[in-house]
């Protein structure tokens, strides 16, 4: 039987899951995606290749497992500032766009969106499936607000909208990803871009306020 590490099972678990995500992240400075198995995680992890098939039963799996529990603080900071109902639905797309880029400066979550070839975000699911479902759906919700209450034009398809404006915050964590110290300059072009795409005024909920 394993050695428990911790002073309960579900410490050693989450010693585990920091061990794997950093094996991971040693391995991807190393070799490209598609060379690295399972074999190669449990080495670097300081685990048996059987004792790894116990937390996930593939490397996509495995790929998908560390995104959900990196991305987790991410996506519950977004919920609550989405749940600000009495706030200005400008004020909280600005307050999310800020975390979501913030969350980018994570190491573990460089590890699934790095820029370079063979990147683990190609193991990651779309639609309800993504570990980011949560952060979609909380913005749509947010921008939907917004029209309601006459701070956003009626942008029509607002699902459609998000995913098009998420392809803006997905090159802002890649440009940071490659220079953190554009992270303040990154998060003022993405506001005035996503802001200015559904403010009822060109210029209405422009992002020159920092």
């Amino acid at each position: 039987m394993p050695r428990i590490r911790g002073a309960s099972i579900e410490e050693h678990h989450e010693m585990v899951w920091a061990d794997l995500a950093e094996a991971m992240r040693q391995l991807l400075l190393e070799r490209d995606y598609e060379s690295i198995n399972m074999g190669h995680i449990a080495a670097r992890a300081g685990l048996a290749r059987n004792t790894l098939y116990n937390y996930a039963r593939d490397k996509s799996a495995l790929v998908l497992a560390l995104t959900r529990r990196a991305g987790r603080p991410a996506v519950e900071r977004v919920a609550a500032i989405a749940a600000r109902s009495s706030d200005p639905a400008a004020a909280r797309m600005r307050e999310i766009i800020e975390a979501v880029l913030e969350a980018s400066t994570d190491q573990a979550m460089q590890l699934m969106f790095r820029p370079g070839s063979g990147r683990p975000v190609t193991e990651v699911p779309k639609g309800p499936d993504s570990p980011f479902h949560v952060i979609v759906v909380e913005v749509e919700n947010v921008v939907r607000d917004g029209i309601a209450r006459g701070e956003f034009r009626d942008v029509g398809d607002v699902h459609l909208v998000v995913e098009l404006l998420s392809g803006v915050m997905r090159a802002g964590a890649e440009r940071i990803g490659r220079d953190p110290a554009a992270f303040a300059a990154t998060v003022r072009a993405a506001r005035e871009i996503i802001l200015s795409s559904l403010a009822c005024r060109p210029d209405q909920y422009g992002s020159r306020r920092s």
